[in-house]
């Protein structure tokens, strides 16, 4: 399957919000119509990264976790897991799972830069063929805790609602005790934002990439099931440990994404 420039591709769109070079018009429509619910939705993306970089810094230097395993992985950006994590711990073995065909033609070079760095061609929606995979079999010991990461992906599953939900139970049952999850995603957070969100939602829903869903703080929380939350627990991507004091308010885009990291007890 090779890249289809006339067709949006969610890592190609991603791109695109983080201000990236990998990415057709196309996928620039997609921010374009974003934008008109709400200007600043480029801070979705740029939200999402900061609280993956923050996140990958505490599993990797809080935890004792030596092997994360990232589903959708998305375009090679600046910060990428494998480089946050292994400057704090050069051990750390990272493997990648994405099947957007730009990603794989982009990425796998970048993302194959050392021996404890892989890539997985898989549809991260499919749990057990990803568990079962021969390549994340050979460089992550399911007997040892892992960090599981599903930064912005789940919110792209077009399906029953209630199937997200059901993917990471999935995936959690698979994991040893000790073991992390941590997940963002498009937050409706039921109040004034809820209105823009949900228009951004639709925007996303009839845009070419297709999908892009808001969930609330329960159905959020209700993809770490019997997971013990990290305290603050699930927030917006914004406050979860952020680098420094807010001096600036914080626009609707960034009131609009959620994130939080659970334990498997």
């Amino acid at each position: 399957m090779g890249v289809d420039p006339t067709r949006a591709s969610i890592a190609r769109v991603y791109d695109a919000f983080l201000l990236g070079k990998d990415n057709y018009e196309i996928d620039r429509e997609v921010l374009h119509k974003v934008q008109k619910a709400a200007p600043e939705a480029q801070d979705l993306a740029f939200e999402n990264r900061g609280f993956l970089i923050r996140a990958c810094r505490f599993l990797a230097s809080q935890t004792g976790i030596t092997q994360f395993l990232d589903c959708g992985s998305g375009l090679p950006t600046a910060e990428n897991t494998h480089q946050v994590v292994q400057r704090i711990n050069p051990e750390i073995k990272v493997v990648y799972v994405d099947n957007d065909p730009v990603v794989l033609a982009h990425g796998r070079a970048l993302l194959e830069e050392n021996e404890n760095t892989h890539f997985v061609a898989e549809d991260i929606f499919e749990p057990q063929r990803i568990l079962e995979h021969e390549v994340v079999r050979q460089h992550i010991d399911f007997s040892q805790p892992v960090a599981l990461l599903q930064m912005g992906t789940l919110h792209h599953f077009n399906g029953p609602d209630e199937r997200p939900a059901e993917i990471m139970k999935e995936y959690i049952d698979a994991l040893p005790s000790g073991s992390f999850v941590a997940i963002s995603h498009f937050f409706d957070p039921e109040d004034e934002d809820s209105a823009t969100a949900r228009k951004m939602e639709d925007f996303f829903l009839h845009s070419p990439m297709g999908s892009g869903t808001f969930r609330t703080q329960k159905q959020i929380e209700d993809l770490f099931p019997g997971l013990e939350m990290v305290p603050p627990g699930v927030v917006r991507c914004a406050d979860w440990w952020p680098d420094g004091p807010r001096l600036k308010d914080l626009n609707v885009a960034q009131r609009t994404i959620a994130g939080g990291i659970g334990r498997k007890p």
